[in-house]
């Protein structure tokens, strides 16, 4: 992209009035957390396919991590799943991690894998289940004091196929029991992060089938307790937007799981599918992030952008450089809205003009943006293709078939 194609850019922002240098500071401070698990073998319910040169180990995990931070310069944290990362010292892990310029982020329990698990983990009615599921809960809140790690995501596969399988209050008592105990483990610093998914794997009830159950949960825990959303978990046609701005006025957002979806927890890269989504996201915390309160912009700063893809036919390492450039490219379209022209429409009722001053800022072309921010970065302007022309891709092929198993 030419100088000439961004001074013209810049000459179009300045004339509705955009200050590009805010712009570009906010661009150049967003963070997107990669998860270890988007990096190695994963598939749908039937099948998990192979693909050679992915990880053996939640190291090598950190490597391929790596590259992705180097060629974006926005990724520096790297998410961890417990068992499926578990190493005898996590000491040497974060060690590790630092090395390759990078830190270990949220931690994430697994209760879902166990075959004790299959009719519920904190919602069995085996009391003996339960207290695995809420060890394994300390654990990871061990694991994260460990690693300096601050947020701890929670999603639970609990819920029931059929009408009388299992006491649907007891349940839900027996869910807030269990993170309750978590909670007071947890260090003032620490966060819980709480998902929600409508169905799947249960098919009758889900024990957080909702945004609403969640946040209910975390607000009856205390302030540490938070509402993650996972932008796939959601029925199809679900204002998502809408959940994102009720939850940061209740200052109860506390992260997002990044990905796409064409009917519900599809896991695709964010943005394939419905990019517009993830624009409208973006100006609604962006809007939120202007508020006078200061707990609205608390709240809007502390979001945790996380990554949560399972990328089954896709190259591992360039399907994650092309989630991070889609959630970039939204987010410096939803900085190009103008708030006050969007203002004087609402104000004055004017419908359409209130759409066309959010629409707009969508349809411009950030390329020459982008490209300007990597470069005052220090990073490629092109991520992608310089990933592609640095052979690293070729150079773990030697790795083989078989990656670190989950």
């Amino acid at each position: 992209m030419t100088d000439r194609a961004y001074a013209l850019f810049e000459e179009q922002q300045k004339a509705r009035g955009i200050d590009l240098d805010a712009v570009k500071a906010k661009l150049k401070a967003l963070r997107i957390e990669t998860p270890s698990w988007g990096y190695g073998d994963s598939g749908t319910r039937f099948k998990v396919f192979q693909k050679t040169g992915v990880p053996r180990s939640p190291f090598e995990k950190f490597e391929d991590a790596a590259q992705v931070h180097k060629v974006t310069g926005a990724c520096p944290s790297v998410a961890i799943h417990i068992p499926w990362d578990k190493v005898e010292d996590y000491g040497k892990l974060k060690q590790h991690a630092e090395g390759l310029g990078l830190s270990i982020g949220a931690i994430n329990p697994n209760l879902f894998q166990e075959d004790e698990y299959m009719l519920g983990s904190v919602t069995h009615s085996d009391s003996a289940v339960r207290r695995k599921a809420t060890d394994h809960l300390l654990e990871c809140v061990d694991i994260a004091k460990a690693t300096g790690s601050k947020d701890i995501s929670l999603w639970f596969a609990d819920g029931t196929n059929y009408p009388g399988q299992g006491s649907i209050r007891q349940r839900k008592q027996w869910m807030y029991e269990s993170l309750a105990e978590m909670y007071k483990a947890m260090t003032p610093e620490m966060r819980m992060l709480i998902e929600y998914k409508f169905f799947e794997p249960a098919f009758y009830h889900t024990d957080l089938a909702d945004w609403g159950m969640a946040f209910n949960l975390a607000n009856k825990l205390g302030k540490q307790a938070q509402v993650l959303v996972d932008t796939g978990h959601h029925a199809p046609g679900t204002n998502v937007e809408h959940i994102v701005a009720y939850l940061i006025d209740e200052q109860k957002l506390g992260g997002f799981h990044f990905n796409s979806r064409k009917y519900a927890d599809d896991d695709l890269i964010v943005g394939s599918v419905n990019p517009y989504e993830l624009f409208l996201i973006f100006y609604q915390i962006i809007e939120a992030g202007q508020d006078s309160q200061q707990g609205i912009r608390e709240t809007v700063n502390n979001i945790a952008y996380m990554i949560d893809q399972s990328h089954n036919i896709e190259a591992k390492i360039p399907a994650m450089i092309r989630s991070i450039l889609n959630v970039q490219t939204q987010y410096a379209k939803a900085l190009l809205v103008d708030h006050e022209e969007v203002k004087r429409a609402q104000e004055a009722s004017d419908v359409l003009a209130a759409e066309d001053a959010v629409r707009k800022a969508f349809e411009f072309d950030v390329t020459p943006l982008l490209y300007a921010v990597r470069e005052e970065l220090g990073v490629p302007v092109e991520p992608m293709k310089a990933y592609l022309q640095s052979g690293y891709g070729q150079s773990i092929l030697s790795r083989g078939k078989g990656g670190a198993s989950w």
